[in-house]
């Protein structure tokens, strides 16, 4: 009797088990590749943008080194 209880549990099916229905498998890891993918990339942008080099409008610039050089 224990083991027909038993096997009348392991037979239930649960919709919501992603293992229960292929479709919603794929469905599933489609959606988890793309926002993992989507959440990395705009976790890079976001660092770049944090992490960027100041800007300094104090640079001495040599003359030589200008689009139209200036020589001595």
């Amino acid at each position: 009797m224990a083991d027909q209880q038993h096997q009348q549990h392991n037979d239930l099916d649960n919709p919501l088990d992603i293992e229960y229905s292929k479709p919603t498998k794929s469905r599933f890891k489609f959606l988890m590749g793309f926002f993992g993918f989507f959440i990395f990339a705009w976790a890079g942008c976001y660092n770049l943008y944090v992490h960027k080099y100041p800007k300094n409008n104090n640079l001495n610039i040599p003359d030589n080194t200008l689009y139209e050089p200036k020589y001595k």
